[in-house]
């Protein structure tokens, strides 16, 4: 390393140490996977399949107040603190549901882990964007996304060996969640503030400081009048999202984030060991074992997406996930009526669903949304797109049991399916291609359309 903290090694491990904010929100969705069979049939608590739905959805209940709250906390006092306040949010939230003796208290320790994971969520990319240097920026804002899908890996694995070494231990689980928290507690304590946050506080020697450990002397002064342009430039407001030039974007932004949730892709995420025991009639070691390639499937395409985005574009990816997606949910609807105890069948499909989400919308989405808008009000607007989001996964989780009940599995796959072809024809015909085009380039094309 050089003197000063050059190195790029330096910045990397900083973006790094920042990221386990996903490691924690993937590790929290397979821990819900894998705990919720054991929860709802626990004598203390015997869930309805409502309760059921109601206990998964209430996370993200907590990740919509969470994203809001902790919005305005990193801008009023920073995002290191506020990263720091989510670690111990999350801290006492899983340690408080290993410990819930009733499901009252079980459902409010998900809700503060909802309002952490919330807020990492929104925090980590920030944070991480605001302190990589423009030539790596794309590859570190990445290291959330991936280690996101990692997590939910790690999870799955740590799951299947509790399951297989101490039965019905689902308590365990939630309070292993608590470990990648820690960590990302105590990787606060060593991470630099945002120099753009430092600037937009009026703390300029500050932020130079911070701009000399992470980029050559020549380089800072650069950095430092770039920033303050932008920040300049950041002087939209709420009522402007509602304006003829940005109206369209932020329709399609929302729509693209409702797509992503209720394509159906969470259910089998967030409800796979209840659907691979009660449908296929899988045992609950092979359940966990499923869940286990799920996330390795998960991991692997998420990658693929992330090294394809750029060379295919964003809407081909999107399209050509769609696609699989649709047909997928066909397929898996088909295999759910084979005769019970044919496991294999069914996991076929749910793979290649798995892959083509995580290859399309898993990471497209996300990309697409950030690039719609001008700056001036790309926040304001992300974090509209990102309240949709969470409703929409809220619904999905707190309505798929029961529609299961009143249609079948099959009949709400084969719904799945055809929201996914819905959403193929509204992207074909309403996104435009953003790939190697400035932000510039496409905040123009529109004003031209609606010229």
């Amino acid at each position: 390393m050089q003197p000063g903290g050059k190195s790029p090694f330096f910045v990397t491990f900083i973006a790094a140490s920042t990221a386990v904010a996903g490691l924690l929100f993937g590790y929290d969705v397979a821990v819900v996977n894998g705990a919720l069979d054991y929860v709802r049939h626990d004598p203390h608590f015997l869930l309805s399949d409502v309760a059921t739905e109601f206990l998964t959805a209430i996370l993200f209940v907590g990740c919509a107040f969470g994203s809001i709250l902790f919005g305005w906390f990193s801008d009023r006092f920073g995002r290191r603190p506020a990263l720091f306040a989510a670690g111990i949010l999350f801290c006492v939230a899983a340690f408080g549901a290993a410990a819930a003796p009733h499901i009252t208290e079980l459902m409010i320790a998900r809700f503060f882990a909802g309002m952490a994971l919330g807020a990492t969520l929104l925090v980590a990319p920030l944070y991480i964007s605001e302190i990589a240097p423009a030539s790596r920026r794309g590859f570190l804002v990445t290291l959330n996304q991936l280690l996101i899908v990692f997590g939910t890996l790690v999870g799955m694995i740590v799951s299947f060996e509790i399951a297989r070494n101490i039965p019905g231990s689902w308590r365990l689980m939630f309070f292993l969640g608590g470990l990648p928290a820690i960590a990302l507690t105590i990787a606060t304590t060593w991470i630099p503030e945002s120099p753009r946050w430092l600037l937009q506080q009026g703390k300029r020697d500050r932020a130079e400081a911070v701009l000399r450990r992470i980029a050559s002397e020549a380089e800072v002064q650069t950095t430092i009048e770039e920033i303050t342009r932008a920040i300049r430039e950041e002087s939209g407001s709420y009522r402007e999202l509602l304006s003829k030039a940005v109206r369209k974007p932020m329709v399609i932004a929302v729509t693209l984030a409702i797509i992503q949730q209720i394509t159906g892709f969470n259910a089998v995420l967030y409800y796979g060991n209840i659907i691979f025991k009660e449908q296929t009639g899988a045992t609950a070691m092979q359940s966990f074992g499923m869940n286990v390639v799920v996330g390795a499937t998960n991991f692997l395409f998420t990658i693929v997406g992330l090294l394809l985005i750029d060379k295919l574009g964003r809407r081909p990816l999107l399209l050509i996930a769609l696609g699989g997606m649709a047909t997928s949910f066909i397929a898996f609807a088909i295999c759910l009526n084979t005769p019970v105890g044919h496991t294999i069948y069914v996991l076929v499909p749910v793979l290649c669903l798995v892959a083509s989400f995580a290859f399309g919308l898993g990471t497209g989405v996300w990309v697409c949304m950030s690039e719609l808008f001008p700056n001036r009000i790309r926040g304001r607007a992300l974090s509209i797109s990102n309240m949709a989001l969470w409703i929409s996964v809220t619904i999905l989780t707190a309505t798929f049991l029961s529609l299961t009940r009143m249609f079948s599995a099959a009949g709400v796959f084969m719904g799945y399916a055809a929201i996914c072809i819905l959403s193929f024809i509204y992207i074909y015909f309403q996104l435009p291609e953003t790939k190697n085009r400035t932000l510039e380039e496409i905040e123009a094309s529109w004003t031209k359309a609606k010229a």
